[in-house]
């Protein structure tokens, strides 16, 4: 198996599978279980996962939240419209994002959104990435709320009804680009019946960057410019991952970015601990993880960074098994799609 070569994580979807709306009852999506080392599959329901998991288990989300941070204006000189979608703060209101089109603007020019908004651009780079400076009266937040969207993945066509349901409902921190979807699945009644079961629920923050869901363009992948992206992890939460290491209880990881985040931080440190940085990490096979015993996850798109991950957590004839078993039985795709929860099911008796 070539593990470099960028075809070998390819696979053909129908577009009919790729959910375009979120499911009415968040908990209410299909579940797929798969054996990480056996390959062994189960079909449930998310609301089921707690079977799945015991007293003593480490759950632990990524609390980011995402902002309706597309926005659209018109160039000050000629009128021409731009969108504006903003992925991270820079320093004193200057903003990372993607504007389109990006060719209509250069140094110096001056989108405006509102009468009490606007932004002036400072620096144009390839694929579409502009430093821009905003400017406005008041709060940003409170601007973006009353004109922008949220910034749904471009294979998502239909509009959201709901902001709210683009965020997982223990999102708290501002700073994400796209959601960390495999987290949409909780509701708070399940969460607090994992809590009753003596699971125990931790918080960490990683701000989820755009270049987290697109496909690597690079023929041999470890030639592929991972994005970094920021993330925190509190004194008491890493207090608390050590003990349930040595404790020797489970780590379940709920979503990708929660597991990059544990296992950057894992690797770079030799054990947990408390920090605020950046991480660039690239996980693809064969690697071995140091800081996660199970994954819950949604089904990602080929040639991303996200389906290599989740082939090296199991592996990659495992996932492919799996995905092709998830086609025929119609489970959906993507953001909004179903799940999957990778774990050891020898562990779960």
């Amino acid at each position: 198996m070539d593990y470099k070569n960028i075809l070998t994580y390819d696979y053909d979807l129908d577009e009919s599978l790729i959910a375009q709306t979120p499911i009415k009852d968040r908990d209410h999506s299909k579940l797929l279980i798969v054996d990480k080392n056996n390959g062994k599959l189960i079909d449930e329901k998310f609301y089921n996962i707690l079977n799945y998991l015991k007293k003593g288990d480490v759950l632990v989300l990524n609390n980011t939240k995402v902002m309706p941070s597309r926005i659209y204006g018109f160039k000050e000189d000629t009128n021409a419209k731009i969108e504006v979608l903003l992925l991270k703060e820079l320093d004193n209101n200057n903003w990372e994002c993607l504007v389109r089109p990006q060719k209509r603007v250069h140094k110096d020019t001056i989108i405006k959104f509102d009468d009490s908004f606007k932004c002036k651009v400072i620096d144009v780079f390839d694929n579409g990435i502009t430093h821009i400076n905003l400017m406005y009266d008041g709060v940003l937040l409170e601007h973006l709320d009353k004109i922008g969207a949220m910034p749904l993945p471009p294979y998502i066509h239909e509009r959201l009804k709901e902001n709210d349901r683009y965020n997982t409902v223990y999102a708290t921190n501002y700073g994400s680009a796209a959601a960390p979807t495999a987290g949409l699945h909780w509701t708070k009644e399940l969460l607090d019946k994992a809590k009753d079961l003596g699971i125990e629920v931790l918080y960490v923050t990683l701000n989820v960057g755009l270049g987290t869901f697109r496909p690597v363009s690079e023929n041999d992948i470890t030639k592929h410019d991972m994005h970094k992206e920021l993330y925190n992890i509190s004194y008491e939460v890493a207090e608390k991952l050590n003990k349930a290491k040595k404790d020797n209880r489970r780590i379940i990881c709920v979503g990708t970015t929660s597991l990059r985040t544990l296992e950057a931080n894992i690797q770079k440190y030799g054990e947990f601990k408390r920090v605020t940085e950046e991480t660039g990490i690239f996980i693809y096979p064969p690697y071995d993880f140091k800081s996660a015993d199970a994954l819950i996850t949604n089904f990602h798109l080929p040639k991303s960074t996200l389906i290599m991950l989740v082939s090296a957590f199991s592996s990659l004839d495992i996932i492919k098994k799996a995905y092709s078993y998830a086609q025929e039985n119609k489970y959906k795709f993507f953001s909004f799609g179903d799940a999957m929860f990778l774990t050891d099911l020898k562990e779960e008796k």
